[in-house]
């Protein structure tokens, strides 16, 4: 048994593929995809479901490492803004060299902040430096870096 992907489903699948490639050195995995049908509705559950996007490596784990999935459906279904302490799966997390610079990165790139920048020895594990982050399209991030 293995992890395989997160997947996000996104307004608009390029321009967030385009932004996690950018920041976080995320790298496509042809090809595009695209699908449609009967087949798609039954195993998803969404009726007359049809979707575009890809499959970004992340980084840090090689060629068979996870993924990224960013579909955007033909139909959309609203949601409220992500909170980090909501029910559900809660934030992506990207360990980074540099704290400072990559929430940086990430506002240039279209993202915002959530918490602010901070600092903390973690008892067996080290000075943890992290923030919590949010993609162009609202989820949440962390980013952190351990020393």
């Amino acid at each position: 048994m293995r992890y395989v992907h997160t997947s996000i489903v996104a307004r608009d699948w390029r321009a967030l593929a385009a932004f996690y490639a950018e920041v976080f050195a995320c790298r496509m995995v042809p090809p595009e995809r695209r699908f449609e049908g009967d087949w798609l509705s039954r195993g998803t559950g969404v009726p007359d479901a049809a979707l575009e996007g890809c499959h970004l490596r992340l980084p840090g784990h090689g060629e068979d490492g996870p993924t990224l999935e960013i579909f955007t459906y033909r139909t959309i279904d609203a949601r409220t803004t992500q909170a980090p302490n909501a029910h559900g799966l809660a934030h992506l997390a990207f360990e980074v060299d540099d704290v400072v610079r990559t929430l940086a990165e990430v506002l240039a790139h279209g993202g915002s902040a959530v918490g602010e920048i901070t600092e903390r020895r973690v008892e067996g594990a080290g000075r943890l430096v992290f923030v919590y982050a949010r993609d162009p399209e609202g989820n949440v991030l962390e980013l952190q870096a351990w020393a």
